[in-house]
């Protein structure tokens, strides 16, 4: 009984103080890391996304009105603004996402 508890403690620590079990735990603490912060990278740029999803449409519907009140052509100026500005939020975050997804994949996970 003696020996097989000692052969047992023998075995696994061997196998947890080889010289590859912290490099391997590094290296996958590392890319937990790196996941997380592309995760977050993702996040923010949906926050940004959506805010200026909310103030293009926001601006869509204040000069709709006006250009319907007023009839003046500087509000289809305004209102073609705002369109642009909620394609270019999206190109960035299409680029947010690909960039946080290609770091992701090119981080060595062991």
């Amino acid at each position: 009984m003696s020996d097989t508890i000692t052969n047992s403690l023998s075995i696994i620590s061997d196998a947890t103080s080889a010289p590859s079990v912290p490099r391997i735990q590094g290296a996958g603490k590392a890319y937990q890391s790196v996941a997380q912060s592309t995760a977050i990278a993702v996040q923010d740029a949906a926050d940004y996304l959506r805010n200026i999803g909310t103030i293009s449409s926001t601006a869509q519907g204040v000069a709709m009105a006006q250009l319907l009140a007023t009839g003046d052509e500087k509000y289809v100026t305004a209102l073609t603004e705002a369109q642009k500005m909620a394609g270019q939020a999206a190109s960035v975050f299409r680029d947010i996402g690909s960039n946080a997804a290609d770091v992701l994949k090119g981080f060595p996970s062991m």
